[in-house]
C-alpha cells in the first residue's frame, strides 16, 4: 500500500480537528445547559451557550465543505 501524501495527511488532520471541535461543542453545550438549569443562571446565558454551539457547528460545516472540495480537486 502506498504511503499517503502530505496533502492527504493535512486533510486528515483538518478532519480530526473538525471532529474534536464538534465533539467538544456537543459536550460543552449539554454540560453548560445542564449547569444553567441546575444553578438557575439567567436565560441570556442559555442563548450565549446556544449561539456558541451554533458558531462551532457552523465553523465545522464550512471546514468540512472545504475539506470535501479539496479532496475532490486532488483526484
Amino acid at each position: 500500500m502506498a504511503k499517503p501524501s502530505s496533502r492527504d495527511m493535512a486533510l486528515a488532520r483538518q478532519a480530526r480537528l473538525v471532529g474534536v471541535v464538534m465533539a467538544s461543542a456537543i459536550v460543552a453545550w449539554v454540560v453548560l445547559g445542564w449547569m444553567g438549569r441546575e444553578f438557575g443562571w439567567d436565560p441570556r446565558y442559555a442563548f450565549l451557550i446556544d449561539f456558541s454551539a451554533l458558531a462551532a457547528f457552523g465553523w465545522a460545516l464550512i471546514v468540512t465543505f472545504r475539506i470535501w472540495r479539496q479532496g475532490k480537486a486532488g483526484k
